[in-house]
Order: C-alpha cells, then sequence, then structure tokens
C-alpha cells in the first residue's frame, strides 16, 4: 500500500490532484490510497505527502498558520517524500510580495516576486499577467522525478508571482516569460513545481507517477 497525503487547508485544486495520483496508482498496478486531511496524525502515517496551493498567498497563508500545517509540512520534510505544488511552492519561501507582502514559512531561503504590469517577451511584445497557459520548463539538475520526462517539455501554469531563491543548486528546471524563472525546485526530501502537473497532461502524470516511486533525497 502507498498511502498519499494531500494537504487540506481549504486552498487548491485538492481534489483534481487526488484523482491524478490515484490515476498513476493504478498505472503503476500498485494498490495506492490517497486522502485529502487537515489531520496531522493522519499525514503524518502516510508514505508521501502533497502540499498544494491555489489563491492568494495571504489567505493561504492565515489558514496554514491557523492550521499548523507549516510544522506538519516541516515534519513530513523530515522522513518522507513531499511534494509542493504552485502556492504550496511559493509558501516555502521567506516573504512573498503578494498583497503588499506576507510572511511565509521559510523552509527556503528565498522571496516571491511579481512578474510586473510591463512584462515583455524577447521582441518587446506585451505580456499578459497571470502567466496562465502551456509553457516549455528546461531541466537544470538531474533528478529522480525528471524519470521519462523530456527536457523541455511543456508543462501548465497559472501565476502572476514567481520564486527567487538564494541557493541556485537547488533549481532543478526553469521557464521563461519576459524574464526566467525557477519552475522546480529539490530540497532533499521536497520537490515543488510552479505549474500544475495534475494539469499537465501525460508529462505531468509521468512526473506524479514518478513522485509515487520515490524514496526521497537523490
Amino acid at each position: 500500500m502507498n498511502k498519499v497525503a494531500v494537504i487540506d487547508y481549504g486552498m487548491g485544486n485538492l481534489h483534481s490532484v487526488a484523482k491524478a495520483v490515484e490515476h498513476v496508482g493504478r498505472e503503476l498496478g500498485e494498490e495506492t490510497e490517497v486522502i485529502v486531511t487537515p489531520d496531522a496524525k493522519l499525514i503524518a502515517s502516510a508514505d508521501r505527502v502533497i502540499f498544494p496551493g491555489v489563491g492568494a498567498i495571504r489567505d493561504c497563508m492565515t489558514e496554514i498558520n491557523r492550521l499548523n500545517v507549516g510544522q506538519i509540512v516541516e515534519d513530513a520534510m523530515k522522513t518522507k517524500p513531499v511534494l509542493a505544488i504552485c502556492v504550496g511552492m511559493q509558501a516555502l519561501m521567506e516573504h512573498s510580495e503578494e498583497n503588499d507582502g506576507v510572511k511565509c514559512l521559510g523552509f527556503v531561503q528565498g522571496n516571491v516576486r511579481y512578474f510586473g504590469d510591463d512584462l515583455v517577451d524577447e521582441e518587446g511584445k506585451r505580456l499578459k499577467v497571470p502567466h496562465m497557459g502551456w509553457n516549455k520548463v528546461s531541466q537544470t539538475r538531474a533528478h529522480p522525478l525528471w524519470k521519462d520526462v523530456p527536457d523541455n517539455s511543456r508543462f501548465y501554469f497559472v501565476h502572476s508571482y514567481y520564486v527567487n531563491i538564494d541557493d541556485t543548486a537547488k533549481i532543478t528546471s526553469t521557464t521563461s516569460y519576459g524574464n526566467e524563472f525557477v519552475a522546480t525546485l529539490a530540497d532533499d526530501n521536497i520537490f515543488a513545481t510552479q505549474f500544475h502537473p495534475e494539469k499537465s497532461q501525460i508529462v505531468g502524470l509521468t512526473l506524479l507517477k514518478n513522485f509515487l516511486q520515490w524514496g526521497g533525497q537523490i
């Protein structure tokens, strides 16, 4: 039995993530139990943990702090694989510019920045914010979650803010939208994505399948 806990703090596309993980579990031919829960004991009993997030960071951090999700994630990272998605990735940082500035969990040294209102591409054409849709992800570092995921595959993004981290060795891929930004990062037992793997068709499902087989670290 491969037990996966999706942390429910009232923010995020929880059930689409859960269904995608259940699907890839069936493809692997193994018994996979996916629970969507805020319960710290149930999360602690899982083999793997997913930390999703959608929406404004202030609302997310309010619920994260109220439900003590930060401690739950910190405890999980010590012993098991953790996948953070979208705002879940941003919440790992020290600070976000969103909502006039919000303190985040501080598990990764770095901050979250706004793309800007005057974002342009290489030809000077104005780019819309939020960054929404499919974009190329260039792998910068080997990781088990990249198994069978071709470099420069396209993943699905929806965000107006991006992560900037101090330790570039943690960056596992980048994407370009006006500027180059961090698409994924890894630090020991945690792998974090700015894109939504559950919405990214075959390559996203492949990444989730790899997560179910990853033992943590490298």
